[in-house]
């Protein structure tokens, strides 16, 4: 067992505590960013000048009608910037843009002295655009050869070949929507300037030290002229990653430029149509199995929607490509990736970063196929499982794979999924307009940044002359627990009690250089150098414990704040020793460093094993749906999920539960709509309020939801054998999905294969419900040898998927006579 995961007995780390600011979560005593406005004084307030369009070249821009505007007290232009006038780490997002690249971009900010003069000011700005073609649709960026960005291939094996020795072989295409983050807390900054011209912006960022490197190419200055502070965010789930740069940078120049504090904070219309989202995909594939339904090889090119530039679109590609295998071996496999360009928000960083859009495409391909192998799609799923001795198709050996299967028979038999799948089929037979859909489906995600040199992490560990504790790290906290992983960490490795240690918000002058809180790496990076930290404090405060106690280093234990040696019943408290220590003139502080070992990448040939490890679980999903409206409820899950030996077994269990919920938004609720109409308002988000957006709710949340820890998972090599958990357990939400098909094909014959649109709103699901009950049994395709698209010589070509399946008029509700045709499987 290695130094860095060996936890050492009555260690704080393993407990189930709360999270370390629960009670000022509940009490609203918690600060956040905006909250900082009242306690600061002449605070300007900046708004933002939207455009109308698309796409438009500004022709004309005239401020002066704003500047009189009671209360206005500067407009920022492109002319104000003393630096460098980008906001992205590409050199191709113009903070002050002349060509409108999406419908509400900012083409300028006002500042006054409140927010609704700031409001009004931005009105009377005079903005003249000149109209420019524009794509805003994925189908539509692909028929126009409208790309961005790297093109990377992961292959293994001939896929060809693989092919063609396959006895049965589908072809199809899937498309699905993005995701909009809808933290509770939009994006705000908060920018002041001192006497010596030092900047100091609190930001709600996952990236402190990028925020702090946007901001100062800005404005022309050094990083350390710059310090960026994030207190804590109301939720971030990758939306603040990239996304706060530029917005902390309006800020900042506008401070710098009038010499008064500037807040910006967004809201919420503004926060939906100025920043970007999940990244929608387009996948088309073909894939081949035997005749006992083994994966032989997959062919699919995957396209995702990056928006107007480019973003984190490459890596997030590039971990959708890494994660389209899942759990699953495919020896012949060829996986092609390519970035829209469209006329939309910058698509961004969103909880999973590409992986659940990659895995999503196997699984719904698995999905399809299984009726027409004739196999359960549980048992499907199970036969293509990774064992140990396998490697992913970029070369990555899959370490633990039977974990899988452990996991796998723990959710059948805890969850009762034999006894409950034949309760589902007799509620079937006896209900014609209800049905129910049990389904299992599992993960296997990778942990680290798919680029090298993120993957490294800085504490600083102050032990004061009473013996208290404070550390600073350069994890950020959105609500995930983060900190309350920390202040076990420290207390486990100083042997101190929990109340003894105290956390410092995230300073880029306390910590530099660091990675964002992203990649489900936070506490793994961070927790390894707050860990080295304490251990270098610790050693020092052994060799003097030794000296008073006479005896040899190796035998000073400390433990719950009391320190003593094996042979003598001499003990001191902590803050006895320290302040002895101190006296004695012994560092009582330490920078600590981590890098995560064992990772090599190289991203032009896709190659290499970039993930520390892989995280796995397994879900077990019962859904119940209406067939007249295509409404529907999950009416249980069960959940059994691997985090290693839990740093804090509360905070996982919530981020599991929490990532499940969202994932099921993602695949069946979330819907987000732009106008793509010829119209004025081309472009233009039609889903950017709560009441139009529809996210998970307590009505969403399942009956019964059981979620266990996988027990003896230590995970060698990591913070106190633990593992990350952030990002895994959303796709675990595929249990839903493919119960929702399970639900929809009982409405056919046996052996419907549907096609279910995603997200799988109870519109989708209507419409597939539709075509399930007209399917007939002589559609679904023979055993036997087949062509490229699926069918045999012999058999006439697969319907079109564009033409719309409707039942007949009298088989219909009432109230649905009449109502618009849907394109089944097009996603909507």
């Amino acid at each position: 067992m290695s130094r860095l995961s060996e936890r050492p007995d009555g260690a704080v780390v393993g407990e189930a505590l709360p999270h370390e600011s629960a009670t000022l979560h509940v009490t609203g005593l918690a600060l956040y960013t905006d909250d900082l406005v009242a306690r600061t004084r002449d605070c300007l307030h900046a708004w933002p000048v939207q455009a109308p369009h698309a796409h438009a070249r500004v022709t004309g821009l005239r401020v002066e009608p704003a500047l009189n505007e009671p209360g206005v007290v500067r407009v920022l232009t492109a002319a104000d910037v003393p630096g460098v006038n980008d906001a992205g780490i590409k050199e191709d997002e113009p903070l002050f843009p002349t060509e409108v690249m999406f419908h509400g971009h900012a083409v300028c900010w006002v500042l006054a002295e409140t927010l609704e003069a700031a409001r009004r000011g931005a009105e009377r700005v005079e903005v003249d655009y000149r109209p420019l073609p524009s794509v805003v649709d994925l189908r539509g960026a692909i028929a126009a050869d409208s790309f961005q960005g790297a093109q990377p291939t992961v292959q293994r094996g001939d896929v060809g070949a693989g092919l063609a020795r396959s006895t049965h072989v589908f072809g199809g295409e899937i498309e699905f929507a993005g995701q909009e983050h809808f933290y509770l807390e939009t994006h705000c900054s908060l920018a002041h300037v001192d006497e010596a011209g030092q900047v100091f912006v609190q930001s709600s960022t996952q990236h402190p030290s990028e925020t702090q490197q946007i901001v100062a190419h800005v404005l022309g200055l050094r990083s350390h002229e710059v310090t960026v502070q994030c207190l804590r965010m109301g939720g971030g789930f990758g939306g603040k990653e990239m996304q706060p740069h530029g917005l902390a940078a309006i800020a900042a120049l506008g401070a710098t430029l009038t010499g008064r504090p500037v807040r910006l904070r967004l809201n919420r219309t503004q926060d939906l149509t100025m920043t970007g989202k999940r990244h929608g995909f387009h996948a088309s594939w073909r894939v081949g199995f035997d005749d006992d339904g083994l994966l032989q090889a997959l062919e699919a090119t995957l396209t995702s929607d990056g928006g107007w530039s480019l973003d984190l679109s490459e890596p997030v590609l590039a971990r959708a490509l890494c994660h389209v295998d899942n759990a699953y071996w495919v020896p012949d496999i060829r996986l092609t990736g390519r970035i829209a360009r469209t006329h939309k928000t910058s698509q961004t960083a969103f909880r999973g970063f590409g992986g659940p859009q990659g895995m999503l495409v196997l699984e719904d391909i698995l999905g399809r196929c299984a009726p027409r192998l004739g196999l359960d799609p549980a048992e499907l799923r199970r036969r293509n499982f990774y064992v140990d001795g396998q490697a992913t198709p970029y070369g990555q050996p899959v370490r633990h794979a039977e974990r899988l299967a452990t996991a796998w028979e723990q959710v059948h038999a805890t969850g009762d999924l034999a006894a409950r799948q034949e309760e589902v089929a007799r509620f079937n037979a006896d209900h014609p307009h209800r049905k129910r859909g049990l389904a299992v489906t599992p993960v296997k995600f990778g942990i680290s940044f798919n680029l090298t040199a993120f993957n490294q992490a800085g504490a600083l560990v102050h032990v004061y002359k009473d013996g208290s504790v404070l550390i600073n790290h350069g994890g950020t906290e959105m609500g995930q627990g983060l900190h309350t992983k920390m202040l076990q960490v420290a207390a486990t490795t100083l042997g101190v009690p929990l109340d003894t240690v105290r956390l410092a918000p995230t300073r880029t002058d306390k910590v530099p250089n660091t990675s964002a809180t992203a990649a489900s790496s936070g506490a793994d990076l961070n927790g390894g150098a707050v860990k080295d930290a304490c251990e270098q404090i610790r050693g020092r405060l052994t060799e003097a414990a030794a000296g008073a106690l006479g005896v040899p280093p190796g035998e000073v234990w400390i433990r719950d704040g009391v320190v003593g040696a094996g042979g003598t019943d001499r003990t001191l408290t902590w803050a006895e020793l320290v302040h002895a220590v101190y006296f004695a003139r012994v560092q009582l502080f330490a920078a600590g460093y981590y890098r995560t070992e064992g990772l090599h990448w190289d991203s032009t040939a896709m190659r290499g094993s970039p993930f520390k490890y892989f995280a796995y679980g397994v879900a077990a999903a019962e859904v119940e749906v209406d067939g007249f409206t295509g409404g529907y409820r999950t009416r249980r899950v069960d959940i059994v999920h691997d985090v290693g030996d839990s740093l804090s077994p509360l905070v996982d269990l919530g981020q599991i539960e929490g990532g499940f919920v969202q994932g099921a938004g993602w695949l069946t609720l979330e819907d987000l709509r732009w106008d793509t109409g010829d119209g004025e308002g081309t472009g233009r988000l039609a889903t950017q309020s709560a009441s139009t957006y529809k996210l998970p709710s307590f009505s969403e949340m399942p009956e019964v939801f059981n979620v266990a820890l996988l027990e003896r998972a230590h995970e060698d090599g990591a913070v106190y054998g633990s593992k990350a958990v952030g990002e895994p357990p959303l796709m675990l939400a595929f249990s839903v999905r493919e119960a929702l098909r399970a639900a929809v094909a009982a409405f056919g014959p046996p052996g419907t294969s549907v096609d279910l649109g995603c997200p799988s709103t109870p519109e989708a699901v209507y419409w597939a419900v539709v075509a399930a009950r007209s399917h007939r049994p002589e559609e679904t395709p023979r055993s036997g040898p087949t062509g490229a698209d699926g069918t045999r010589p012999d058999e006439p070509p697969p319907p079109d998927p564009d033409a719309p399946a409707r039942l007949p008029e009298s088989e219909l509700a009432p109230h649905l006579l009449g109502g618009p045709r849907a394109d089944v499987g097009e996603g909507r």
